[in-house]
């Protein structure tokens, strides 16, 4: 049962959420009518061994001058876990499911938190405005002024904002980004039938029961594969939001994981066993969480397009008519895993290395509420080696003037890792993106200056941004 939404935000160092850090925490306690009950408003001291991106330091306008402000990350995070995990809360944004969400959760992991329990544990639960605003924009189009930007319809919370005056403010700060989320919601909320139905994509049970309910468009060996529509932002206007599918299976290695095979893209019927992965394209649903799945009704499936249509029928009709090939198809999506990344930094490893023990959890526990003395101590107890090496960062990273001198040798080693002489020495994360380093940062900031783009204030972030690496990191 919900006992109350918690609307959040989030401003950031940058997008790498295994490598960057919050800046900023704003959110919007309301009860289950929307009522605003309790506000929070977190502010977070960089950490010593991040590198801001320029681009978020340009999008957030928050100043070098007010990075030493507010809590260490340590401190910070374990608030915010408080907040989100409170008994019977929702927590939401807009487009946190594509963001936030998991940003926080590497975050909640580097600082020893369980990074998972603000999504099932004392009735939490996770949702979000924005596929939700795909809905409403599709089907219900009356209950706000849907905005054009160039000519070309758009989604940006900022534009939704603006166009229907919802709340004044400076975008990407994050209260104002909350309250126009709030303020959105209501808006949703008055076509209640809507919004309950679309809530129940983000609720497990429902979510699961409405997907058996789909129509099955064929057999195969493979067992029966459903047909339905995927709706998500990704696909844009042009394609209205929307995609037709069947589904085939299960993950194996990832049993959260259903899976579903796109059935408007005509390159289907090129796929041969040695082309499955350049020639066909499978959407990953997990139980709770976008994209949303849509029974192929005919007022819904309409919206597709007679193109599109003709094309889903073709492909529909090659996959019988070819089974030994579908059973590849099936085969190689239903057992594929991804890379295993050798010596992968602790920072990123939650999907690598999943869940820590139970002793270590319970240790995670202890160290949260431990003095910094005891905290100390308990670091060399973890039996996990990344437990221990975040253990160790905790407080090197927040708490550097106490931290007992043994903890120094790793932690600078790693501090040398973050500043290479070679960008092809770059900490890389789960995805190969390269963690930001000082000398990519320097050439990012004299990109920006030689374009003519930039405001006064804009010139200004970026001036003091590159003081600030030059005189920490170069020198």
């Amino acid at each position: 049962m919900t006992s109350s939404y918690l609307f959040y935000d989030i401003e950031t160092t940058g997008l790498n959420k295994a490598f960057d850090q919050v800046l900023s925490f704003a959110a919007i306690r309301t009860d289950p009518g929307l009522n605003a009950i309790e506000r929070h408003t977190i502010t977070v001291k960089l950490r010593p061994d991040v590198i801001p991106s320029p681009g978020a330091i340009l999008t957030n306008r928050i100043p070098v001058s007010d990075l030493s402000k507010g809590l260490c990350e340590f401190e910070a995070i374990e608030q915010i876990h408080q907040l989100m995990n409170q008994a019977g809360t929702v927590s939401l944004g807009y487009n946190t499911l594509g963001f936030d969400d998991e940003f926080l959760r590497f975050s909640f992991r580097r600082n020893l938190l369980p990074p998972y329990t603000h999504q099932f544990k004392n009735g939490c639960r996770r949702m979000d405005l924005f596929p939700m605003a795909v809905l409403y924009r599709l089907y219900k189009k009356e209950v706000i002024t849907w905005p054009e930007i160039d000519g070309k319809p758009s989604l940006k919370l900022e534009h939704l904002n603006s166009a229907n005056r919802m709340v004044s403010g400076r975008s990407h700060e994050a209260m104002v980004d909350v309250a126009a989320t709030v303020e959105l919601a209501r808006r949703f909320y008055k076509k209640k039938k809507m919004w309950q139905y679309l809530e129940g994509y983000f609720d497990k049970e429902t979510d699961a029961y409405r997907m058996q309910e789909l129509p099955i468009a064929f057999q195969s060996g493979a067992g029966n594969h459903h047909k339905a529509l995927v709706v998500s932002g990704e696909y844009g206007p042009g394609q209205n939001y929307q995609v037709p599918v069947v589904s085939i299976g299960t993950s194996i290695p990832y049993s959260n994981q259903t899976l579903w095979l796109r059935m408007d893209l005509p390159q289907l019927r090129q796929t041969t066993a040695d082309t499955i992965a350049e020639t066909s394209w499978i959407i990953r649903k997990r139980m709770g969480e976008p994209v949303i799945l849509l029974p192929p009704q005919e007022r819904y499936w309409k919206l597709i397009g007679k193109e599109r249509n003709v094309v889903f029928e073709e492909n529909l009709k090659w996959l019988k008519e070819n089974p030994e090939i579908f059973q590849q198809i099936v085969t190689y999506y239903r057992e594929y895993r991804y890379p295993f990344i050798p010596n992968l930094d602790p920072d990123a490893s939650l999907y690598q290395i999943g869940f820590f023990s139970r002793a270590d959890e319970k240790l995670g526990r202890m160290f949260q509420q431990a003095s910094l003395d005891d905290k100390a101590k308990i670091v060399s107890q973890f039996s996990s080696p990344d437990a221990r090496t975040l253990a160790g960062r905790v407080l090197c990273r927040n708490y550097p003037e106490t931290t007992p001198s043994e903890f120094n040798p790793d932690y600078h080693s790693y501090l040398k890792r973050i500043n290479p002489l070679n960008q092809e020495d770059a900490i890389a994360d789960y995805r190969g993106e390269i963690r930001t380093t000082p000398k990519s940062a320097l050439i990012e900031i004299n990109r920006l200056k030689q374009g003519d783009d930039l405001d006064d204030d804009q010139q200004q972030l970026i001036d003091d941004l590159e003081a600030y690496i030059k005189t920490k990191f170069i020198s």
